[in-house]
């Protein structure tokens, strides 16, 4: 079994974050809460709502939106086309695509791209754009699976920057992520999960010096606070 008897609550406009080891159970999590696999056993709640067996368009229509780790745009569509379509199979009016398209494009710093064909983006604008496709959907809660997963530095600081610039706007945000790092610095609370259980939780300061987390997970202790990355100066 991928999970076994995992309970998680998430708080409404929050960052948080689950961690643990591959094949802990994270991607798996994602799957059953946007529709890709049924639990065996037990429920999801959304909104006070059950929604395990769900479609999964109608899931993303109640303003749940997944960032895949691996983008796969439309390669034949330019920037902006991929996000419109984010756009139309979201939550918007007809009325309100363009706007919302271009707001998308604004918050992840896409717009001067906007007219590049997604086949020529390195992999951290493939990234960007993966989230602004989510972001146009208009989203209540956003799923993203490892967003900072081979991102340079700059690039990491500019996708935690989109994240949190979404939890200021109100929406509530669950990550997988490995980028110790990146959770420490933007992260209202953790999950811990390994072997398809969770082992800890809590704030990121107290779940990094579990002796279970760092047993099954991190091996040493980690600083109470993520230094900013490399190359990187204060930030105001």
């Amino acid at each position: 079994r991928a999970t076994d008897n995992l309970s998680l609550s998430i708080k409404r406009g929050t960052i948080s974050t689950i961690i643990g080891p591959n094949g802990a159970g994270k991607s798996t999590i994602f799957n059953m809460v946007t529709g890709y696999i049924a639990p065996s056993d037990g429920e999801i709640l959304y909104e006070g709502e059950r929604i395990d067996g769900t479609p999964t368009f109608r899931i993303n229509r109640s303003g749940i939106a997944r960032a895949f780790q691996i983008s796969k745009p439309f390669a034949d569509l330019t920037v902006y086309e991929n996000v419109m379509v984010g756009a139309c199979f979201g939550r918007t009016g007809p009325r309100d695509i363009t706007a919302v398209t271009r707001e998308a494009l604004a918050l992840t710093g896409l717009t001067d791209l906007a007219g590049d064909m997604a086949s020529t983006l390195p992999v951290g604008h493939l990234r960007r754009l993966e989230m602004a496709r989510v972001i146009a959907t208009r989203p209540n809660l956003v799923l993203a699976d490892e967003p900072c997963a081979g991102l340079n530095p700059a690039e990491t600081m500019e996708m935690t920057d989109i994240l949190q610039a979404l939890r200021e706007n109100g929406t509530t945000v669950v990550l997988v992520e490995h980028d110790m790092a990146a959770v420490m610095r933007i992260s209202d609370y953790v999950f811990v999960v390994a072997a398809g259980q969770l082992i800890a939780e809590g704030l990121p300061s107290e779940v990094v010096h579990d002796p279970m987390v760092i047993e099954k997970y991190l091996g040493k202790p980690l600083p109470r606070e993520a230094p900013a990355p490399a190359g990187e100066g204060d930030r105001s």
